[in-house]
């Protein structure tokens, strides 16, 4: 089983089950047992180019995060699959390193708990509910906070939802005024804040409902993507071809879609870009800062781990056109595998004109079609649901897109609210908050020794060598050490930053290099002295770089969930270690700041954010002159009769 797959291949439920067995025959699991994560511990690159020269074995090794949730002791577990051994185990202090992700069940431990606690049903009676079964409750991550001595409990803190059927769109009719804290390994409620009953917005957010979504349009006549030949990319287990591009698919529990080996054929070389790419963190922070919800800060990733969420996509919903599904798979909290059906699409779409030229001196008129190649999956976080798009370019461009669609979350409108919150409808807020993204760039432009070059425009002064004024330039500057790469994008000059090979050379005699082109919009706006600045300082600057090093995976940490702060980023740059010609790993954090408007109610348009990578002097021309001008029955249009 494991030495006929590529050391990089996703874990496969034969090797999540044999995972199992190894940690049941060593007595690691108990009944009260749990797996919070279970993921392939990536070989060395050189073990990895090692197997791909001569086929050289590589050990397939697995990571287990173990909660006992009688005991609340969790360990670090590395299995090796090869020979059947456990290599290691790690006690976590949570204390120290935080707690494990939250396990599904753990909603139903909070709905269990909180259905026999006397003070909440005390505090939903004050609000005239009889029934706690009427409650939809939202258990979500607790956070930590030095002034709140939780930090060592596992915890999650309590939202509550009105839900007088079991059909109701629950997110319309917020309890507001009470949040519970919970403790999921004692099983109780240590605290319960009541700032006193409010009523509840009664307007229904039932979107699926004609009384509020009204009848169905019947004027949008249907839009067909057909490709009668097929389409132009060949997947074969998890390597994946289109056009000049090449790569591995990868899926983790956590980050979800992972990017493996990303390069491009370049006449008769193939020659990398990306080692490695995954949304390695988000955080969604709010804007309250009130008793009931200043601690809502949601690591997505960290703490819920966005690859266990992944969608089921339905062709002609989610994805259009001629379609390839791939499943996914993950562990449950038994530590049997799940599959996840239809996890990952990929298709292709077009793109508008690629290049188009009408040359008055010799009459050429060309035009040729742009193209990408999508790969998407689709995840749910409670009330929200996040897309995340790699599309792939004829022309050598990637690009990521985060599309975020669902539903806000709420409270009750009022005056204490209405600085940090808009009114969706009636008595109804949705707090202010931010969605932001960081996406690991592992990056091997034309090989593995890169540097940074941050590039910008610069005005140039009126002088003698600029008598009209009109001139301006470029300026570059290398980025040699972790500190110094701590940047912050700026529109207004236009700043990017180019990885480039130092070693290599192009027919011009300038280095190789691909573009990072960031949006440029507001990284996290939370105090720099607040818990959450310092759990997610990563969010504070949209750029960092590190020297490569195979335990620095995570943006905000390892263990994010009640994490400490300064872990992440903060810890991997202390070293300030040399960038100059070594091989680097780009973190970069874009993202949007929302501030809900009245048509994001009852649910919202998706909203998107992202950035490009472009080529800039990899290729000596450019690399789609091969491309065919377009052609077939599309280029003409029926009458207007």
């Amino acid at each position: 089983m494991t030495d006929r797959c590529h050391p990089l291949a996703p874990l496969t439920a034969a090797e999540i089950s044999r995972a199992r067995e190894i940690l049941g025959r060593s007595g690691l699991l108990r009944e009260t047992t749990r797996f919070s994560y279970v993921g392939l511990t990536e070989p060395a690159k050189e073990d990895v180019a090692g197997h791909e020269a001569d086929g050289s074995p590589v050990p397939r090794d697995v990571r287990a995060l173990l909660l006992d949730i009688k005991s609340g002791e969790a360990e670090d577990v590395l299995v090796r699959l090869t020979d059947d051994t456990v290599l290691s185990r790690t006690p976590i202090d949570p204390e120290a390193a935080g707690q494990v992700p939250v396990l599904a069940e753990e909603h139903e431990t909070v709905r269990a708990i909180m259905a026999a606690d006397e003070g909440w049903r005390a505090a939903l009676l004050r609000r005239g509910i009889e029934d706690p079964a009427q409650v939809y409750l939202a258990a979500l991550s607790a956070g930590r906070f030095e002034s709140i001595p939780d930090s060592g409990r596992r915890m999650v803190r309590v939202l509550a939802h009105w839900r007088p059927e079991p059909s109701t769109m629950v997110w319309a009719h917020p309890v507001d005024g009470l949040v519970a804290y919970v403790d999921l390994i004692e099983r109780s409620v240590r605290e319960i804040v009541d700032t006193g009953a409010v009523p509840i917005p009664a307007e229904s957010g039932d979107y699926d409902d004609p009384e509020v979504s009204g009848l169905m349009r019947t004027s949008l006549r249907p839009i067909e993507i057909t490709q009668p030949e097929g389409p132009s990319f060949t997947v074969a287990g998890d390597e994946l071809h289109w056009e000049n591009w090449r790569l591995r698919l990868g899926y983790d529990m956590r980050e979800g879609l992972v990017l493996h080996q990303l390069g491009f054929r370049d006449g008769e070389r193939y020659r990398p870009v990306l080692y490695r790419a995954s949304v390695a963190e988000m955080v969604v922070p709010y804007a309250d800062p009130g008793p009931i919800r200043f601690w809502q800060n949601y690591f997505d990733t960290g703490e819920y781990q966005l690859g266990r969420l992944a969608n089921a996509l339905e062709l002609g919903c989610d994805c259009l056109g001629v379609i390839t599904y791939l499943d996914a798979v993950v562990a449950g909290g038994d530590g049997r595998p799940v599959t996840l059906p239809n996890a990952i699409c990929i298709h292709e779409e077009d793109d508008g004109v690629l290049w188009k030229h009408t040359d008055p001196s010799n009459h050429s008129r060309q035009t040729r079609r742009q193209r990408r190649l999508v790969i998407s999956f689709f995840v749910t976080v409670g009330n929200y649901d996040y897309g995340f798009y790699w599309y792939l370019y004829l022309d050598g461009t990637i690009e990521l897109k985060a599309k975020a669609t669902g539903v806000v979350f709420t409270a009750r409108y009022d005056e204490r609210i209405a600085p940090y919150a808009s009114q969706v409808a009636p008595e109804l807020a949705a707090p202010y908050h931010q969605h932001l993204f960081n996406v690991r760039l592992d990056m091997s432009v034309d090989g593995g020794t890169n540097a940074v070059d941050e590039v910008e425009v610069e005005r140039v002064p009126m002088s003698e060598q600029n008598p009209h004024g009109n001139a301006f330039r470029r300026r570059a500057t290398r980025l040699r050490s972790e500190r110094q790469a701590q940047r912050m994008a700026e529109p207004s000059l236009g700043r990017t930053w180019h990885v480039v090979n130092p070693e290599k050379r192009n027919r011009l005699g300038d280095a190789p290099g691909y573009a990072l082109i960031p949006q440029g919009q507001p990284t996290l706006l939370a105090d720099e002295s607040s818990a959450i600045h310092g759990r997610a300082t990563f969010a504070a600057r949209h750029l960092w770089v590190t020297r490569y090093h195979p335990d620095e995976r995570y943006p905000a940490g390892d263990l994010v969930n009640q994490g400490p702060a300064g872990a992440g980023l903060p810890a991997y740059t202390l070293a300030d270690r040399d960038l100059d010609g070594t091989d680097l790993v780009l973190w970069h954090t874009f993202g949007m700041t929302h501030f809900p408007r009245p048509e994001d109610w009852p649910v919202m348009p998706v909203d998107h954010c992202g950035f490009v990578l472009r080529p800039v002097g990899f290729f000596d021309r450019n690399p789609t002159l091969d491309v065919p001008a377009p052609g077939g029955t599309h280029c003409s249009a029926p009458s207007a009769g």
